[in-house]
């Protein structure tokens, strides 16, 4: 993922937040707010997690972009760099590090770190 896929990225959540498609998961974590969302993001990265352990790649890929769109999710909610993304998910990004090796697990934390 280059730095300009990352900005088309947060220009789309940010075009969802001000103009939500209703019905949908994003407009539902944005309605309910930072809780919500950081427990999403909790949940995918024990999903990512479970994913590596268990070798399979095309679930591993699927379950880290999608943590990564919920990441960016929670960059638009709080309208903070994503410095300030890792300290808030503190060990949960952690955990994915001995994993860090596997492709799409590398490629997000060089992003959030």
């Amino acid at each position: 993922m280059t730095q300009q896929n990352l900005d088309e990225l947060y220009e789309l959540v940010k075009q969802r937040k001000e103009n939500p498609i209703d019905g949908s998961y994003t407009d539902y974590l944005f309605k309910k707010g930072l809780d919500k969302i950081l427990k999403k993001v909790g949940e995918e990265t024990t999903e990512v997690i479970v994913a590596a352990k268990n070798s399979d790649p095309a679930e591993l890929q699927y379950e880290t972009a999608d943590l990564l769109y919920h990441l960016m999710v929670l960059l638009v909610e709080c309208d903070l760099p994503f410095e300030k993304i890792k300290e808030e998910l503190g060990s949960r990004v952690g955990q994915m590090s001995q994993f860090k090796d596997r492709a799409p697990i590398k490629k997000t934390l060089e992003v959030i770190r």
